[in-house]
């Protein structure tokens, strides 16, 4: 047996180790697909100015990530661009949608949206506090 430390991103390593969480995931649970699930908004050059980006799986939306560049913020651009996502979402069949945001972010940009804290993670020196979120679509 060897070991190896990799630092930079390797994709081949990555799909390896998600086809094995998948392959246990279906001898525990069920087969399952996961899907990648974006909704972008360009403004008129065609410059990305805003996005959700995440998956869906086992009847879950994964936010990944959501920006909205300076230009756009308080516009309620980020609050159309999650709308149109867990709108899709839903339409895949998602009774929850799942995020963590940390508290420099937008953990109070989720609440106004309906989701609720499940767990958090206290700052520490370097490291502001992190909050894992859950909304419930049902």
């Amino acid at each position: 047996m060897t070991f190896e430390v990799i630092n930079e991103e390797d994709t081949q390593v990555f799909d390896t180790l998600v086809a094995g969480v998948r392959q246990h995931n279906i001898e525990h649970i069920s087969a399952e697909t996961s899907k990648p699930l974006s909704v972008v908004s360009r403004d008129g050059a065609g410059n990305i100015i805003g996005g959700v980006s995440g998956r869906t799986v086992y009847k879950n939306f994964l936010i990944g990530v959501l920006w909205v560049d300076k230009v756009a913020r308080g516009t309620g651009l980020g609050r159309q661009l999650m709308a149109l996502a867990e709108a899709e979402a839903k339409q895949r069949g998602c009774v929850v949608a799942q995020v963590d945001t940390l508290s420099v972010q937008a953990p109070k940009f989720y609440e106004k949206l309906g989701f609720d804290v499940v767990g958090r993670v206290p700052s520490f020196t370097g490291s502001p506090e992190r909050f894992f979120m859950l909304k419930q679509y049902q």
